[in-house]
């Protein structure tokens, strides 16, 4: 009885563990939604805290690739995202999923790599205003 209790724990702690760090196991969005959305962008490379080898849909992670993570839209999705104080835009593939959850909660709906960051801002900004917009939905 005390080893299923222990086990159940650690299944919780795992689980939590997961959800804090913004990992998804699961390659299907939950709230998928195509609207348009304006929120917060960062960026992220391969020497960031916490970034794995692979992305969430099992690719090697590449921050010199124009892709992102989000949350609620399907892998190999395009979108467009622009920076609301210069105008100007990238087009990223979703291929992991982010930003953490306690950062969507403060506003940031999207985490691009170095290499889509810096088409639209500097990197040292860190966090831009952008909008996105979903251009094309395609198979996992």
């Amino acid at each position: 009885m005390v080893a299923m209790f222990r086990i159940a724990a650690i299944v919780i702690l795992i689980a939590f563990a997961l959800d804090l760090s913004g990992t998804c196991l699961s390659a299907e969005p939950r709230n998928f939604t195509p609207q348009p959305a304006t929120g917060l962008a960062s960026w992220y490379a391969h020497f960031s805290p916490g970034i794995r080898e692979t992305t969430a849909n099992m690719e090697r992670f590449d921050d010199r690739q124009l892709t992102c993570a989000i949350w609620d839209v399907p892998f190999n999705s395009l979108i467009r995202v622009t920076n609301l104080d210069n105008g100007r835009s990238v087009v990223v593939r979703v291929n992991d999923r982010g930003p953490a959850k306690r950062l969507v909660r403060q506003g940031r709906i999207i985490d691009l790599t170095r290499a889509a960051f810096t088409k639209i801002a500097d990197l040292r900004k860190g966090l831009i205003r952008v909008r996105i917009e979903l251009l094309d939905t395609r198979e996992a």
